[in-house]
Protein backbone atom coordinates (compact mmCIF):
# COMPACT_ATOMS: atom_id res chain seq x y z
CA UNK A 1 0.00 0.00 0.00
CA UNK A 2 2.74 1.82 0.53
CA UNK A 3 4.75 1.36 -2.28
CA UNK A 4 1.20 2.43 -4.18
CA UNK A 5 1.36 5.31 -2.59
CA UNK A 6 4.37 6.40 -3.08
CA UNK A 7 4.15 5.53 -6.91
CA UNK A 8 1.17 7.54 -6.77
CA UNK A 9 2.99 10.55 -5.56
CA UNK A 10 5.32 10.05 -8.34
CA UNK A 11 3.11 9.70 -11.13
CA UNK A 12 1.59 12.99 -10.40
CA UNK A 13 4.32 14.90 -9.41
CA UNK A 14 6.40 14.09 -12.41
CA UNK A 15 2.95 15.06 -14.49
CA UNK A 16 2.82 18.24 -12.50
CA UNK A 17 6.60 19.35 -13.19
CA UNK A 18 6.15 18.97 -16.71
CA UNK A 19 2.98 21.25 -17.19
CA UNK A 20 4.29 23.07 -14.66
CA UNK A 21 7.41 23.85 -16.65
CA UNK A 22 5.99 24.09 -19.80
CA UNK A 23 2.97 26.39 -18.79
CA UNK A 24 5.79 28.61 -16.92
CA UNK A 25 7.95 28.73 -20.06
CA UNK A 26 4.71 30.09 -21.88
CA UNK A 27 3.91 32.50 -19.27
CA UNK A 28 8.04 34.01 -19.25
CA UNK A 29 7.96 34.73 -23.05
CA UNK A 30 4.73 36.14 -22.72
CA UNK A 31 5.70 38.45 -19.60
CA UNK A 32 9.04 39.44 -21.63
CA UNK A 33 7.24 40.26 -24.30
CA UNK A 34 4.83 41.83 -23.01
CA UNK A 35 7.59 44.25 -21.08
CA UNK A 36 9.75 44.71 -23.81
CA UNK A 37 7.66 45.12 -27.23
CA UNK A 38 4.95 47.94 -25.74
CA UNK A 39 8.21 49.71 -24.36
CA UNK A 40 10.50 49.42 -27.56
CA UNK A 41 7.62 50.83 -29.48
CA UNK A 42 6.97 53.38 -27.21
CA UNK A 43 10.38 54.66 -27.64
CA UNK A 44 10.58 54.46 -31.35
CA UNK A 45 7.15 56.22 -31.70
CA UNK A 46 8.95 59.18 -29.70
CA UNK A 47 12.20 59.16 -31.57
CA UNK A 48 9.75 59.38 -35.13
CA UNK A 49 8.15 62.10 -33.60
CA UNK A 50 11.45 63.63 -32.15
CA UNK A 51 13.03 63.27 -35.55
CA UNK A 52 10.18 64.67 -37.77
CA UNK A 53 9.73 67.57 -35.28
CA UNK A 54 13.39 68.82 -35.15
CA UNK A 55 14.27 68.04 -38.46
CA UNK A 56 11.42 70.54 -39.86
CA UNK A 57 12.08 72.79 -37.17
CA UNK A 58 16.12 72.73 -38.51
CA UNK A 59 14.65 73.16 -42.34
CA UNK A 60 11.88 76.35 -41.44
CA UNK A 61 15.72 77.97 -39.51
CA UNK A 62 17.74 76.98 -42.67
CA UNK A 63 15.08 78.37 -45.10
CA UNK A 64 14.61 81.70 -43.51
CA UNK A 65 18.54 82.34 -43.22
CA UNK A 66 19.23 80.84 -46.93
CA UNK A 67 18.08 84.38 -47.91
CA UNK A 68 20.93 86.33 -46.51
CA UNK A 69 24.23 86.31 -48.32
CA UNK A 70 26.27 86.12 -46.03
CA UNK A 71 25.37 84.89 -42.68
CA UNK A 72 26.44 87.47 -39.59
CA UNK A 73 25.85 87.65 -35.91
CA UNK A 74 23.27 90.71 -36.02
CA UNK A 75 21.78 89.52 -38.74
CA UNK A 76 21.20 85.91 -37.70
CA UNK A 77 20.12 86.92 -34.48
CA UNK A 78 16.96 88.97 -36.34
CA UNK A 79 16.18 86.48 -38.20
CA UNK A 80 16.00 83.79 -35.17
CA UNK A 81 13.82 86.53 -33.23
CA UNK A 82 10.98 86.00 -35.83
CA UNK A 83 11.12 81.97 -35.70
CA UNK A 84 8.95 80.41 -33.13
CA UNK A 85 11.49 77.91 -31.70
CA UNK A 86 10.73 77.54 -28.34
CA UNK A 87 10.32 74.34 -26.52
CA UNK A 88 14.24 73.89 -27.73
CA UNK A 89 16.80 73.10 -24.76
CA UNK A 90 19.57 74.67 -27.69
CA UNK A 91 19.53 76.13 -30.63
CA UNK A 92 22.58 77.02 -32.34
CA UNK A 93 23.85 78.76 -35.74
CA UNK A 94 27.18 78.44 -37.06
CA UNK A 95 29.05 80.30 -40.01
CA UNK A 96 30.46 78.33 -42.78
CA UNK A 97 33.91 77.95 -41.23
CA UNK A 98 32.43 76.72 -38.23
CA UNK A 99 32.38 80.27 -36.12
CA UNK A 100 28.98 79.90 -33.63
CA UNK A 101 26.96 83.07 -34.12
CA UNK A 102 23.97 82.49 -32.46
CA UNK A 103 23.92 80.17 -29.52
CA UNK A 104 19.54 81.26 -28.32
CA UNK A 105 20.42 79.76 -24.86
CA UNK A 106 24.00 78.74 -24.10
CA UNK A 107 25.43 81.84 -25.59
CA UNK A 108 29.66 81.34 -25.62
CA UNK A 109 28.83 78.08 -23.85
CA UNK A 110 31.29 75.49 -25.58
CA UNK A 111 30.49 72.54 -28.16
CA UNK A 112 30.98 68.99 -27.09
CA UNK A 113 32.97 66.95 -29.37
CA UNK A 114 30.08 65.19 -30.84
CA UNK A 115 28.21 68.46 -32.00
CA UNK A 116 31.68 69.90 -33.51
CA UNK A 117 31.49 67.12 -35.79
CA UNK A 118 28.15 66.78 -36.55
CA UNK A 119 28.23 70.50 -37.23
CA UNK A 120 30.86 69.56 -39.54
CA UNK A 121 29.13 67.49 -41.24
CA UNK A 122 26.55 69.84 -42.11
CA UNK A 123 28.84 72.26 -42.87
CA UNK A 124 29.83 69.69 -45.95
CA UNK A 125 26.13 69.72 -46.94
CA UNK A 126 24.91 66.38 -44.81
CA UNK A 127 21.85 66.92 -42.55
CA UNK A 128 21.83 64.90 -39.15
CA UNK A 129 19.78 63.82 -36.50
CA UNK A 130 20.25 61.60 -33.72
CA UNK A 131 18.18 60.42 -30.58
CA UNK A 132 19.07 58.38 -27.48
CA UNK A 133 17.03 57.30 -24.32
CA UNK A 134 19.47 57.51 -21.05
CA UNK A 135 18.55 57.54 -17.60
CA UNK A 136 14.93 58.48 -18.22
CA UNK A 137 15.50 61.33 -20.38
CA UNK A 138 14.82 61.30 -24.09
CA UNK A 139 18.07 63.30 -25.69
CA UNK A 140 17.76 63.92 -29.48
CA UNK A 141 19.49 66.60 -31.76
CA UNK A 142 19.19 67.66 -35.81
CA UNK A 143 21.55 69.44 -37.70
CA UNK A 144 20.79 71.18 -40.83
CA UNK A 145 23.05 72.72 -43.77
CA UNK A 146 22.13 76.65 -44.77
CA UNK A 147 22.43 77.04 -48.43
CA UNK A 148 22.30 79.92 -50.47
CA UNK A 149 22.94 80.27 -53.79
CA UNK A 150 24.11 76.22 -54.14
CA UNK A 151 26.74 76.73 -51.85
CA UNK A 152 26.68 76.30 -47.89
CA UNK A 153 27.16 79.43 -45.77
CA UNK A 154 26.47 77.86 -42.40
CA UNK A 155 24.72 75.28 -40.42
CA UNK A 156 21.79 75.23 -38.07
CA UNK A 157 21.57 72.50 -34.55
CA UNK A 158 19.21 72.14 -32.74
CA UNK A 159 19.09 70.01 -29.16
CA UNK A 160 16.26 68.95 -27.05
CA UNK A 161 16.11 67.71 -23.50
CA UNK A 162 13.37 66.09 -22.61
CA UNK A 163 12.00 64.44 -19.54
CA UNK A 164 8.86 64.76 -19.53
CA UNK A 165 8.55 61.48 -22.40
CA UNK A 166 10.82 59.89 -20.48
CA UNK A 167 9.01 60.08 -17.34
CA UNK A 168 5.81 58.70 -19.60
CA UNK A 169 7.78 55.69 -20.54
CA UNK A 170 8.84 54.75 -16.88
CA UNK A 171 5.60 55.14 -15.98
CA UNK A 172 4.66 52.98 -18.81
CA UNK A 173 7.19 50.79 -17.71
CA UNK A 174 5.92 50.61 -14.19
CA UNK A 175 2.25 49.51 -14.80
CA UNK A 176 3.37 46.99 -17.52
CA UNK A 177 5.72 45.01 -14.23
CA UNK A 178 2.85 45.56 -12.38
CA UNK A 179 0.33 44.03 -15.34
CA UNK A 180 2.94 41.05 -15.58
CA UNK A 181 3.18 40.86 -11.82
CA UNK A 182 -0.66 40.24 -11.27
CA UNK A 183 -0.98 38.34 -14.23
CA UNK A 184 1.85 35.84 -13.09
CA UNK A 185 0.72 35.57 -9.53
CA UNK A 186 -2.66 34.77 -11.14
CA UNK A 187 -1.52 32.05 -14.05
CA UNK A 188 0.75 30.29 -11.47
CA UNK A 189 -2.54 30.05 -8.93
CA UNK A 190 -4.42 28.89 -12.47
CA UNK A 191 -1.62 26.45 -13.24
CA UNK A 192 -1.55 24.60 -9.86
CA UNK A 193 -5.01 24.51 -9.92
CA UNK A 194 -5.71 22.94 -13.35
CA UNK A 195 -2.45 20.87 -12.96
CA UNK A 196 -3.59 19.34 -9.26
CA UNK A 197 -7.56 19.29 -11.04
CA UNK A 198 -6.03 17.42 -14.30
CA UNK A 199 -3.17 15.16 -12.56
CA UNK A 200 -5.88 13.90 -10.00
CA UNK A 201 -8.22 12.96 -12.63
CA UNK A 202 -5.22 11.12 -14.79
CA UNK A 203 -3.99 9.50 -10.99
CA UNK A 204 -7.70 7.92 -10.45
CA UNK A 205 -7.98 6.48 -13.91
CA UNK A 206 -4.01 4.86 -13.43
CA UNK A 207 -5.24 3.88 -9.61
CA UNK A 208 -8.37 2.13 -11.35
CA UNK A 209 -6.24 0.40 -14.09
CA UNK A 210 -4.40 -1.25 -11.24
CA UNK A 211 -7.44 -2.20 -9.75
CA UNK A 212 -9.20 -3.75 -12.84
CA UNK A 213 -5.56 -5.33 -13.25
CA UNK A 214 -5.35 -7.01 -9.64
CA UNK A 215 -8.79 -8.66 -10.68
CA UNK A 216 -11.93 -6.45 -9.71
CA UNK A 217 -13.71 -6.34 -12.60
CA UNK A 218 -16.11 -4.88 -11.31
CA UNK A 219 -14.76 -1.20 -10.76
CA UNK A 220 -16.20 1.69 -11.97
CA UNK A 221 -14.02 5.02 -12.82
CA UNK A 222 -16.37 7.85 -11.58
CA UNK A 223 -16.66 10.46 -14.74
CA UNK A 224 -16.98 13.59 -15.22
CA UNK A 225 -17.05 16.98 -17.65
CA UNK A 226 -17.11 16.32 -21.28
CA UNK A 227 -13.36 16.21 -22.37
CA UNK A 228 -11.16 14.02 -23.73
CA UNK A 229 -9.90 12.46 -19.82
CA UNK A 230 -13.53 11.77 -19.54
CA UNK A 231 -13.73 10.45 -22.69
CA UNK A 232 -11.23 7.83 -21.45
CA UNK A 233 -13.01 7.00 -18.28
CA UNK A 234 -16.00 6.38 -19.99
CA UNK A 235 -13.87 4.15 -22.55
CA UNK A 236 -12.67 2.66 -19.98
CA UNK A 237 -15.31 1.18 -17.98
CA UNK A 238 -16.93 -0.39 -20.90
CA UNK A 239 -13.76 -2.06 -21.03
CA UNK A 240 -14.13 -3.39 -17.76
CA UNK A 241 -17.67 -4.23 -18.59
CA UNK A 242 -16.66 -6.15 -21.37
CA UNK A 243 -13.68 -7.81 -19.09
CA UNK A 244 -16.49 -8.31 -15.76
CA UNK A 245 -18.75 -10.05 -18.34
CA UNK A 246 -15.59 -12.27 -20.61
CA UNK A 247 -14.66 -13.09 -16.89
CA UNK A 248 -18.17 -14.44 -16.20
CA UNK A 249 -18.59 -16.03 -19.06
CA UNK A 250 -14.86 -18.24 -18.67
CA UNK A 251 -16.22 -18.91 -15.18
CA UNK A 252 -19.19 -20.16 -16.04
CA UNK A 253 -17.66 -22.32 -18.91
CA UNK A 254 -15.38 -23.60 -16.58
CA UNK A 255 -18.09 -24.34 -14.30
CA UNK A 256 -20.31 -25.99 -16.84
CA UNK A 257 -17.35 -28.03 -18.84
CA UNK A 258 -16.48 -29.59 -15.46
CA UNK A 259 -19.90 -30.64 -14.63
CA UNK A 260 -20.07 -31.61 -17.98
CA UNK A 261 -16.91 -33.90 -17.89
CA UNK A 262 -18.26 -34.87 -14.23
CA UNK A 263 -21.25 -36.28 -14.94
CA UNK A 264 -20.04 -39.07 -17.38
CA UNK A 265 -16.75 -40.09 -15.49
CA UNK A 266 -19.27 -40.29 -12.25
CA UNK A 267 -21.19 -42.75 -14.36
CA UNK A 268 -17.81 -44.43 -15.53
CA UNK A 269 -16.60 -44.73 -12.60
CA UNK A 270 -20.10 -45.91 -10.54
CA UNK A 271 -20.23 -48.56 -13.10
CA UNK A 272 -16.62 -49.95 -13.03
CA UNK A 273 -16.83 -50.11 -8.63
CA UNK A 274 -20.20 -52.36 -9.54
CA UNK A 275 -18.13 -54.36 -11.50
CA UNK A 276 -14.97 -54.64 -9.69
CA UNK A 277 -16.72 -55.24 -5.90
CA UNK A 278 -19.48 -57.74 -7.17
CA UNK A 279 -18.15 -61.20 -7.02
CA UNK A 280 -21.16 -63.18 -8.94
CA UNK A 281 -22.45 -60.65 -11.62
CA UNK A 282 -23.51 -62.95 -14.67
CA UNK A 283 -22.44 -62.22 -17.79
CA UNK A 284 -25.19 -60.17 -19.13
CA UNK A 285 -24.91 -57.72 -16.20
CA UNK A 286 -21.45 -57.30 -17.26
CA UNK A 287 -22.16 -57.08 -20.31
CA UNK A 288 -24.68 -54.50 -19.68
CA UNK A 289 -22.52 -52.09 -17.14
CA UNK A 290 -19.64 -52.60 -20.13
CA UNK A 291 -22.02 -51.27 -23.07
CA UNK A 292 -23.18 -48.40 -20.49
CA UNK A 293 -19.45 -47.31 -19.78
CA UNK A 294 -18.67 -47.43 -23.62
CA UNK A 295 -21.71 -45.44 -24.49
CA UNK A 296 -20.46 -42.48 -21.29
CA UNK A 297 -17.16 -42.91 -22.92
CA UNK A 298 -18.43 -41.62 -26.54
CA UNK A 299 -20.60 -39.14 -24.54
CA UNK A 300 -17.18 -37.90 -22.98
CA UNK A 301 -15.43 -38.19 -26.16
CA UNK A 302 -17.96 -36.14 -28.07
CA UNK A 303 -18.28 -33.41 -25.56
CA UNK A 304 -14.30 -33.35 -25.61
CA UNK A 305 -14.24 -32.72 -29.19
CA UNK A 306 -16.83 -30.01 -29.19
CA UNK A 307 -14.79 -28.52 -26.84
CA UNK A 308 -11.74 -28.76 -28.43
CA UNK A 309 -13.50 -27.91 -31.68
CA UNK A 310 -14.71 -24.41 -29.92
CA UNK A 311 -11.10 -23.38 -28.42
CA UNK A 312 -10.25 -24.34 -32.42
CA UNK A 313 -12.84 -21.16 -33.41
CA UNK A 314 -11.61 -19.04 -30.79
CA UNK A 315 -8.00 -19.22 -31.63
CA UNK A 316 -8.60 -18.85 -35.61
CA UNK A 317 -7.21 -15.62 -36.98
CA UNK A 318 -9.83 -13.53 -38.77
CA UNK A 319 -7.78 -13.27 -41.31
CA UNK A 320 -6.83 -16.49 -42.56
CA UNK A 321 -7.24 -16.84 -46.17
CA UNK A 322 -9.95 -19.14 -47.08
CA UNK A 323 -11.02 -21.04 -50.13
CA UNK A 324 -14.50 -20.78 -52.52
CA UNK A 325 -17.16 -23.32 -51.19
CA UNK A 326 -19.75 -24.03 -52.96
CA UNK A 327 -22.38 -24.75 -50.32
CA UNK A 328 -24.16 -27.13 -51.98
CA UNK A 329 -21.99 -30.00 -52.39
CA UNK A 330 -20.59 -29.76 -48.60
CA UNK A 331 -24.11 -30.12 -47.73
CA UNK A 332 -24.49 -33.18 -49.99
CA UNK A 333 -21.79 -34.53 -48.45
CA UNK A 334 -23.04 -33.71 -45.09
CA UNK A 335 -26.59 -35.45 -45.87
CA UNK A 336 -25.10 -38.67 -46.75
CA UNK A 337 -23.33 -38.94 -43.52
CA UNK A 338 -26.10 -38.20 -41.60
CA UNK A 339 -28.63 -40.36 -43.51
CA UNK A 340 -28.70 -43.73 -41.33
CA UNK A 341 -28.81 -41.67 -38.15
CA UNK A 342 -32.47 -40.11 -39.88
CA UNK A 343 -33.19 -43.33 -40.98
CA UNK A 344 -32.95 -44.98 -37.76
CA UNK A 345 -35.26 -41.49 -35.67
CA UNK A 346 -37.39 -42.38 -39.16
CA UNK A 347 -36.92 -38.92 -40.04
CA UNK A 348 -37.46 -37.83 -43.95
CA UNK A 349 -34.57 -35.54 -44.92
CA UNK A 350 -35.73 -33.08 -47.58
CA UNK A 351 -33.03 -31.33 -49.45
CA UNK A 352 -33.16 -28.32 -52.20
CA UNK A 353 -29.87 -27.26 -52.82
CA UNK A 354 -28.91 -24.59 -55.33
CA UNK A 355 -25.51 -25.82 -57.02
CA UNK A 356 -22.95 -22.53 -57.56
CA UNK A 357 -23.70 -20.88 -53.94
CA UNK A 358 -19.93 -19.79 -53.58
CA UNK A 359 -18.71 -18.78 -50.42
CA UNK A 360 -14.84 -18.44 -49.07
CA UNK A 361 -14.61 -20.00 -46.12
CA UNK A 362 -13.27 -23.66 -44.80
CA UNK A 363 -14.73 -26.83 -45.77
CA UNK A 364 -14.51 -28.42 -42.44
CA UNK A 365 -16.08 -24.99 -40.67
CA UNK A 366 -18.75 -25.43 -42.98
CA UNK A 367 -19.32 -29.32 -42.27
CA UNK A 368 -19.46 -28.59 -38.95
CA UNK A 369 -22.11 -25.84 -39.25
CA UNK A 370 -24.55 -27.98 -41.62
CA UNK A 371 -23.85 -30.97 -39.66
CA UNK A 372 -24.81 -29.55 -36.07
CA UNK A 373 -27.94 -27.93 -37.39
CA UNK A 374 -29.03 -30.75 -39.43
CA UNK A 375 -28.18 -33.63 -36.61
CA UNK A 376 -30.20 -31.38 -34.32
CA UNK A 377 -33.31 -31.09 -36.76
CA UNK A 378 -33.05 -34.94 -36.75
CA UNK A 379 -32.19 -35.14 -32.88
CA UNK A 380 -35.10 -33.50 -31.47
CA UNK A 381 -37.61 -33.97 -34.44
CA UNK A 382 -41.09 -35.87 -33.85
CA UNK A 383 -41.43 -40.10 -34.93
CA UNK A 384 -42.15 -39.66 -38.80
CA UNK A 385 -41.06 -35.85 -39.28
CA UNK A 386 -39.69 -33.96 -41.64
CA UNK A 387 -36.29 -31.88 -41.80
CA UNK A 388 -35.64 -29.27 -44.84
CA UNK A 389 -32.35 -28.20 -45.93
CA UNK A 390 -32.52 -25.13 -48.75
CA UNK A 391 -29.14 -23.78 -50.09
CA UNK A 392 -29.76 -21.22 -52.12
CA UNK A 393 -28.12 -17.14 -53.19
CA UNK A 394 -30.08 -14.05 -53.34
CA UNK A 395 -28.25 -10.49 -53.77
CA UNK A 396 -24.82 -10.79 -52.30
CA UNK A 397 -25.76 -13.31 -50.28
CA UNK A 398 -25.74 -16.82 -49.50
CA UNK A 399 -28.38 -18.95 -47.28
CA UNK A 400 -28.84 -21.68 -45.48
CA UNK A 401 -32.37 -22.51 -44.09
CA UNK A 402 -32.90 -26.03 -41.87
CA UNK A 403 -36.12 -26.40 -40.49
CA UNK A 404 -37.94 -29.02 -38.78
CA UNK A 405 -41.00 -30.72 -38.08
CA UNK A 406 -40.44 -31.06 -34.26
CA UNK A 407 -42.28 -29.25 -30.68
CA UNK A 408 -39.99 -26.23 -31.59
CA UNK A 409 -38.31 -24.20 -29.24
CA UNK A 410 -40.12 -22.28 -26.83
CA UNK A 411 -40.29 -18.38 -27.20
CA UNK A 412 -38.10 -17.48 -23.86
CA UNK A 413 -35.55 -19.86 -24.52
CA UNK A 414 -34.79 -18.38 -28.30
CA UNK A 415 -32.31 -15.62 -26.85
CA UNK A 416 -29.88 -18.37 -25.19
CA UNK A 417 -29.72 -21.72 -27.50
CA UNK A 418 -26.29 -19.85 -28.99
CA UNK A 419 -24.99 -19.73 -25.51
CA UNK A 420 -22.51 -22.96 -24.20
CA UNK A 421 -23.96 -25.47 -22.41
CA UNK A 422 -27.71 -24.29 -22.81
CA UNK A 423 -29.96 -26.77 -23.17
CA UNK A 424 -33.67 -26.03 -23.33
CA UNK A 425 -35.13 -29.50 -22.06
CA UNK A 426 -31.81 -30.71 -20.25
CA UNK A 427 -33.08 -34.00 -19.58
CA UNK A 428 -34.08 -35.12 -22.99
CA UNK A 429 -30.70 -33.45 -23.81
CA UNK A 430 -28.88 -36.00 -22.09
CA UNK A 431 -30.84 -38.49 -23.16
CA UNK A 432 -29.92 -38.03 -26.71
CA UNK A 433 -26.42 -37.14 -25.80
CA UNK A 434 -26.70 -33.17 -26.06
CA UNK A 435 -23.88 -30.99 -24.49
CA UNK A 436 -25.14 -27.92 -25.04
CA UNK A 437 -22.45 -27.30 -27.50
CA UNK A 438 -23.44 -28.17 -31.03
CA UNK A 439 -25.37 -24.23 -32.00
CA UNK A 440 -22.45 -22.39 -29.85
CA UNK A 441 -20.03 -24.05 -32.22
CA UNK A 442 -22.21 -23.27 -35.08
CA UNK A 443 -22.74 -19.32 -34.22
CA UNK A 444 -18.63 -19.18 -33.72
CA UNK A 445 -18.03 -20.71 -37.03
CA UNK A 446 -20.59 -18.67 -38.67
CA UNK A 447 -19.26 -15.69 -36.95
CA UNK A 448 -15.73 -16.65 -38.11
CA UNK A 449 -16.78 -16.11 -41.60
CA UNK A 450 -18.16 -13.34 -41.50
CA UNK A 451 -22.07 -14.64 -41.57
CA UNK A 452 -24.77 -14.55 -39.78
CA UNK A 453 -27.36 -17.06 -37.76
CA UNK A 454 -30.52 -17.00 -36.83
CA UNK A 455 -33.16 -18.85 -34.93
CA UNK A 456 -37.27 -18.56 -34.81
CA UNK A 457 -40.14 -20.80 -34.38
CA UNK A 458 -41.53 -22.50 -37.35
CA UNK A 459 -45.42 -21.85 -38.20
CA UNK A 460 -47.29 -24.90 -37.53
CA UNK A 461 -44.21 -26.43 -35.28
CA UNK A 462 -41.21 -26.70 -35.13
CA UNK A 463 -37.92 -24.41 -35.54
CA UNK A 464 -36.42 -22.98 -38.34
CA UNK A 465 -32.14 -22.02 -38.26
CA UNK A 466 -31.30 -19.74 -41.17
CA UNK A 467 -27.25 -18.90 -41.87
CA UNK A 468 -26.38 -16.16 -44.24
CA UNK A 469 -22.80 -15.61 -45.79
CA UNK A 470 -21.00 -13.13 -48.29
CA UNK A 471 -21.28 -14.68 -51.31
CA UNK A 472 -18.06 -15.36 -53.45
CA UNK A 473 -17.24 -14.37 -57.22
CA UNK A 474 -15.38 -16.23 -59.84
CA UNK A 475 -15.49 -20.19 -59.85
CA UNK A 476 -14.86 -22.58 -56.68
CA UNK A 477 -11.43 -23.17 -55.88
CA UNK A 478 -9.85 -27.18 -56.31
Amino acid sequence: MEENKKEKRTIKFGVQLKLGALFFAFIALLIIFLNTYPLIASRDLVFRSKRDTLQSQAALAASSLSALDVLQEDSVRQVMELLDLSGLTRVMIAAHDGTLLYDAYDLGAQLDPDAEGELARALSGEAVFHAWFSDGVFFSHAVQPVRSRGATIGAVYLYEHDPEQGELLLNLQGTLRSISLIFGVTALLLLMMFTHALTGRMTDLVRAIRIVRDGSYDYRLKTRGHDEITELGEEFNNMTAQLQQTEELRRRFVSDASHELKTPLASIRLLSDSIAQSRNMDAETMREFVSDIGTEAERLQRTTDKLLGLTRLDATPRDVPRKRLDVARVAEDTLRLLRPLAEQQHITLRPLLQQGCLIMGSADDLYQIIFNLVENAIKYNCPDGLVDLVVGKRGGEVYICVEDTGIGIPQDDLPHIFSRFYRVDKARSRASGGSGLGLSIVRDAVLLHGGSVTAERREGGGSRFVVVFPAAQGTMDE
